[in-house]
Order: structure tokens, then sequence, then C-alpha cells
């Protein structure tokens, strides 16, 4: 109880929301070439500096932690941290995070990560905490807003791994022959098949009016169908929803020429089976009901449905997938490349491929998990019935600071006698 009671009188007592204010302003707006600003931005330091030494005057032993505590995280946030703390008795010493509607957020940030979140990513980086970014996107999309939010020194550092295309392939600089990882080149065959002539039939077998409407993703694997209309949009909408329909539709009649499987209706008994999924069940509600009897579906076109698997997000894209290769897997072969054995890592999306990881970190006892409020439903029941860390669109600042905060205490616990 001694280190709640400590951080009850902290926030009590001393005016951290100044001391707040301060910090983010030395962290967030660096001194420019102009004397003048350099003047002030130096006074502004060093009564961000004599602040901090007031608050550890107050807590003797613990007041340099207690001041850095105090300077970055809200009361909330700081209650929160040593909840984690105390409950896991161990502190994140890996990130695991998603990128779009996580870290960036269309609605919410511009599509930018936030200057803030970025700086907090690099005080991780510098306090030795290894950086996984988990996408569904390509590898060359995820090097440049990467290297451009963190810069190449520490993307090329050796602890920063990217798992792209939800887990087909993983990347981290630094590391020789184990720097590019491509995971789908051990898939069966037989899969590769299917995602080939997928691949290969995708646009030259959509209908007109919706084959102008989208484009393909240049993945290394996946097959990804993005709107040619702003993601989010009500146009956008509309063609991802088509598009799920017409995928379903488009991998029924492969995996059956692929299986040689004669089956009637391929096309429905792929919906069928991956309507299954409720929000892409959902997608089907206005359609004619698709209703086949999976127990008369032949073993061999099963088998391969069972494999693979239609991703689904509204307004932004609609994709084929390897459910032998997911992000879990990246993210496995990307802790080993920087050789975590232990980790306990901090997972953040907001999609069910996020949540595949989020469940591999759980069943592990290797983490905790947390996503922004507008998450899918089983992502949002997985984090509220472990540690409840939702936090608003576009703050995914906000759980950072308590990941961070939680390192703090548990630096301050390995100090004490």
């Amino acid at each position: 109880m001694e280190q709640y009671d400590q951080l009850y009188r902290l926030y009590e007592d001393m005016d951290t929301a100044t001391l707040r204010a301060y910090q983010e302003f030395v962290d967030l707006f660096p001194p420019l070439d102009s004397p003048i600003t350099l003047e002030q931005w130096g006074e502004i330091k060093e009564e961000l500096e004599g602040r901090k030494a007031v608050v550890a005057e107050q807590f003797p032993v613990t007041g340099e932690t207690y001041a850095e505590i105090a300077a970055r995280l809200t009361r909330d946030e700081a209650f929160t941290a040593l909840d984690l703390y105390t409950k896991h008795d161990r502190a994140v010493n890996v990130l695991v995070l998603d990128v779009d509607e996580t870290l960036r957020s269309a609605g919410y940030t511009d599509n930018e990560i936030p200057r803030n979140t970025l700086h907090l990513l690099t005080e991780f980086h510098e306090a030795g905490v290894p950086i996984v970014v988990c996408t569904g996107q390509t590898l060359e999309n995820v090097k440049g807003f990467t290297i451009q939010g963190l810069g190449n020194d520490i993307v090329s550092s050796g602890s920063v791994s990217i798992v792209y295309e939800s887990g087909n392939g993983v990347f981290t600089p630094g590391h020789g022959p184990d720097t590019k990882r491509l995971l789908y080149e051990d898939l069966d065959p037989a899969i590769v098949g299917v995602f080939d002539a997928v691949r290969r039939r995708v646009l030259s077998e959509a209908p007109e009016g919706f084959a102008h409407r989208v484009h393909l993703q240049g993945n290394e694997f996946n097959v990804t169908l993005k709107p040619n209309a702003e993601i989010g949009s009500e146009t956008a909408v509309e063609v991802i929803d088509e598009g799920v329909g017409y995928l379903c539709d488009l991998i029924g009649r492969v995996v059956a020429d692929e299986t040689e499987t004669a089956l009637d209706r391929p096309a429905a008994a792929a919906r069928t089976y991956f309507g299954r999924d409720p929000e892409i069940r959902a997608v089907f509600e206005d359609d004619e009901a698709v209703d086949v009897d999976l127990d008369a579906v032949p073993e061999a076109f099963l088998d391969v449905l069972e494999r693979i698997d239609v991703g689904y997000y509204e307004g932004d894209a609609v994709e084929l997938v390897s459910l032998e290769l997911d992000k879990a897997a990246g993210v496995e072969a990307a802790l080993d490349v920087l050789d975590i054995a232990d980790p306990f890592a901090l997972v953040m999306g907001d999609s069910k491929s996020d949540l595949r990881v989020m469940e591999w970190v759980a069943e592990r006892d290797a983490g905790i998990a947390a996503a922004p409020d507008h998450a899918s439903s089983g992502v949002l029941a997985h984090v509220r019935s472990h540690d409840d860390l939702v936090f608003e669109a576009g703050d995914a600042t906000s759980v950072l600071r308590v990941a961070y905060g939680s390192r703090l205490l548990a630096a301050l616990d390995d100090r004490r006698p």
C-alpha cells in the first residue's frame, strides 16, 4: 500500500498539471535556431527541472522517479500503471503496435501518428524497449512512415521489427541473414496456389462497375482490395461491402477449381463459411440468404477454407489472408529475431487480426492488451475482460504513458534492498 499512498500524496499535494505542461513543451517543441526562441525554451526547461527537484525533495528515495511520473502521467494513468504492475508483477519489455486506427486514426488524427505518440516511442527506444510494428500494410508503406516518424537511426538500430501483411513477412534491420524473413515461403503449395489464382483473377473477373472502383494493393502475398475513394467515406464503405461478397464468391470458385471439387454452388458455400464471422454476416444481411449446408460440402473444399480467412475492414479494405500466417505468427518470429526470450508485451490493436496476437500473448501470460473504443467487438470483449485498457480514438499515447509509468515503478522496486 505504500506505493498507493505515495502516489495519492503526489497528485494531492503537487501541481502536477503544470509540471506536465512544461514537460510536454520541452519534449514536443525543441529549440529552433532563433536566439530568442532558444532562450525562452531554456527558461522553460530550467523551470521544469526546478519543479521536478521540488517533487523529488518531498519523496525520499523515490523522489526522482515520482517527479518523472508526475511530469508524464495524469493521476488516473499513474494509478492504472501501479494497478497493472501490482497485478502482473512485471513491466512491459516490448511494444507490439498496430498502426491504422490504433496509433493513428483517419477521423481523429488526420491519419498521422501524433507527435506526442512518436516522442513517447522514442523514449521507450532510449529506455531499451524493442518496438514491433504489426500491420496489414505492405513493407514499403510501413518502412516509409516509420522512418519518417521515428527516424532512420531508430528503425535501423536493431531493436525495431516490422511485421507486415498481417504476418506474411518480418523485417528487422540490422540482423544479417535474419533481417527479412518471408514466412509465406513455408506454406503448403496448395494454399499458395489458391492465393496465386485469386490474385491473378481478382480484377479480371470482377464486374465492370466494381472493378473500376477498387485497386489491388501491392502486397507480396496477401490479396487486398482497396477502394478508389477516401477511406472511411460513404462510397468506400459501399465499395468494400460489395467487395466482401465478391471476394468470397471468387475464393469459392478458385478453391473448387484448385481442389477439383464438384460443387453446385461453390461461391455460396464460401459466403456461408466466411459469413460465420458476425461482421461479414452483417454485410450479407441485405443480400439473399446464404445458407449452404456445410456438412454436405466436400472435405477437400472445406480443408482449404479452414486454412484461409477473409479480412473485412469497413470502408478500408477486404483481403484474403492465411490463418497459418497471422499477426501472431509474425510477432513470434519478430520476438525470435529480436532475441526476446521472456516477453511481456503491450499489444495495441483494433481488428480481429490484432485479437489473435492478444490471445497468443494472454495464453502465455506474456503481456497485456489495449484497444481504441471503436475496435471490433471481439477485441473490445477481450481487452475489457483482462485489463480494460480501452482508450479514446486517436489517444493511443494515454496507454503508452501507462506502460511507461509501470516501467518506472518496476525500476523503483528493483532499486530497493
